[in-house]
């Protein structure tokens, strides 16, 4: 397999090829039926054990093919599973999300995805999310495009924030789910519509497409960003925060350039960053 210098196309492959067996993982544990359920930050922050079994399988995958790397996923941070934490020192990072939107998945709702990205000294370069319901698949490489079934994104061309379908999601936390929806209250009337489909890394893959105009979330952790961010920015989205800021907690906003500053700017107007 390809080796310390491995390129963004290589490193793509081998993320592709990882998601693609995570996310039959998953769809298959899925049809076997959900349990054990269990809780995170709160009640309704609720992990799996297919959560757990696929990023064990994805890291045990990486170690194999690229054992001089290291992991960061969202079960077990940068310990990987039942690996050994302090296993990888090169200077490429693996980000994943074993099963994004795992509160559809425990309902059976087609919106889940294996999220999984390669940074390089901290810079992301290649990425893929997989629809583990669908088999949907998008990817990009830093510099060389996004692409979803071969066919390069751009992005929407919407250009009025009053026509645009703009998705959105929520934390777990009651007090941060409030503040968000007094920011969606203050926004719905100066958009067409609002999507909330429950995954943050469909719904940047959304906006790369184009199916939906822009995106904005707070909370959002690395794993939820790596793969989706690199796939909108790609697709010539701006992908920031508010006031200058970066993507990040605090705020995650994708948007086409001629959307980006009258939804920034609405946003910032309504707090969107601040809160709980």
């Amino acid at each position: 397999m390809p080796g310390a210098g491995a390129t963004p196309e290589e490193l793509l492959e081998i993320a592709v090829t990882v998601a693609r067996g995570a996310a039959a993982t998953a769809s298959q544990m899925r049809a076997e039926g959900v349990s054990p359920v269990a809780t995170k930050s709160t009640a309704t922050d609720v992990v799996t054990a297919a959560d757990r079994a696929v990023e064990q399988e994805v890291v045990a995958e990486l170690r194999r093919l690229r054992p001089a790397d290291r992991v960061l996923g969202e079960e077990f941070g940068a310990g990987g599973g039942e690996a050994d934490p302090s296993a990888g020192t090169g200077a490429v990072r693996w980000v994943v999300d074993p099963i994004d939107g795992t509160v559809n998945y425990l309902y059976g709702l087609p919106q889940y995805a294996v999220s999984l990205a390669a940074e390089r000294d901290g810079i992301v370069v290649a990425g893929v999310v997989v629809n583990g319901a669908t088999g949907d698949e998008w990817t990009a490489t830093a510099g060389g495009g996004a692409y979803r079934a071969g066919r390069r994104l751009t992005g929407s061309s919407e250009t009025d924030l009053a026509q645009s379908l703009v998705a959105t999601g929520f934390g777990y936390d009651a007090g941060r789910r409030a503040h968000q929806a007094g920011v969606l209250a203050g926004l719905i009337s100066q958009v067409r519509d609002i999507r909330r489909f429950g995954a943050a890394a469909l719904d940047l893959c959304l906006a790369a497409e184009g199916l939906v105009d822009a995106y904005y979330e707070k909370g959002l952790q690395p794993w939820d960003l790596a793969a989706g961010g690199l796939i909108a920015q790609e697709a010539g989205l701006r992908v920031d925060g508010l006031a200058g800021a970066p993507a990040g907690p605090d705020m995650v906003l994708a948007a086409p350039p001629a959307l980006f500053t009258p939804l920034h700017d609405r946003l910032a107007r309504l707090d969107a960053a601040g809160g709980p």
